[in-house]
């Protein structure tokens, strides 16, 4: 009489078997996790901890604020809110600042979005040089183009309106850089194709590259969104009524001749950053979460 080995444990399929877990497997990868958590921990600190002491001295009295070096307020008080708010039309600004960044956004989108679309899609050779152009933008300094750009609204009639901050910002550098090198990996049979089933170019580009870019079109509306409600050298060139002036021109208003009242200006930064919170936390799921090669898979 033979002894046979035992049979192999196997689940609901037939004919599988489970595979076994090495014992170390586990307490391995534990291993390479702990140093990366760490790691991401300590830099979280080191980029939080003047941001939570910037929103925490925020709520102290100006007297206290070079006083103390106390991390937490001794004797809070929304004092510096209030005055930041009463003291400069910051119902307005938000108004405005909304009315561009929203604007803007939308049309940033929209146009960096058919951009990369063409100089990745399309072969041509003055769409090549464009393309050269505009990333040669990105190597000039922010402030060399003020001149120019002032010039160009000035002559259009668009000077001190918010149109004059909306339409230099349509088309960006890197919104055409982030659009194209994600075409790139479309494809080119998926194109055809629908060219074969008799859809025309604007049909496969709203109904088949677009939907598939969201990821991209998600991310760059919350930079674009940041660089436009952050924008404080442009808006203040081409404004001069204080009716039109956007948030970060209000903060500067706070800002005295002769004396600065910190526990303003900090209590007027920080109401300046909740719009920008809100709408990162609203978004960001929808980008982490994103399939960017939804419709590409084999």
């Amino acid at each position: 009489m033979t002894t046979t080995d035992m049979p192999s444990k196997v689940d609901a399929g037939p004919g599988r078997a489970v595979p076994k877990k090495r014992p170390g497997a586990a307490s391995g990868g534990l291993r390479r996790a702990v140093p990366a958590t760490t790691l991401l921990w300590v830099l979280a600190a080191i980029y939080g901890f003047p941001v939570l002491w910037f929103v925490l001295s925020s709520f102290k009295p100006a007297g206290d604020l070079f006083s103390s070096l106390s991390l937490f307020p001794d004797d809070p008080t929304l004092s510096g809110y209030k005055a930041a708010w009463d003291g400069a039309n910051f119902s307005q600004y938000f108004i405005n600042t909304a009315i561009v960044c929203v604007i803007a956004t939308i049309l940033t989108v929209g146009v960096s979005c058919c951009t990369g679309y063409a100089l990745a899609k399309y072969d041509n050779t003055w769409l090549k040089v464009f393309f050269v152009g505009i990333l040669a933008t990105t190597m000039l300094p922010g402030e060399v183009m003020l001149a120019p750009q002032f010039l160009v609204v000035r002559d259009l009639g668009l000077y001190n309106s918010l149109t004059g901050i909306i339409v230099p910002a349509l088309l960006t550098a890197t919104g055409c850089f982030m659009f194209r090198q994600f075409f790139l990996t479309v494809p080119d049979e998926l194109i055809e194709a629908a060219r074969i089933d008799g859809a025309r170019e604007l049909s496969i580009f709203l109904r088949i590259m677009v939907p598939i870019s969201r990821p991209i079109m998600l991310t760059l509306a919350i930079l674009s969104f940041q660089w436009r409600w952050n924008d404080y050298i442009f808006p203040l060139l081409m404004l001069n009524d204080p009716n039109k002036f956007t948030v970060q021109i209000g903060i500067q208003s706070l800002v005295g001749a002769q004396n600065i009242n910190w526990s303003v200006v900090l209590g007027g930064s920080v109401i300046t950053m909740i719009p920008l919170i809100v709408v990162f936390l609203v978004f960001q799921r929808y980008v982490m979460n994103a399939d960017i090669n939804a419709g590409l898979k084999d």
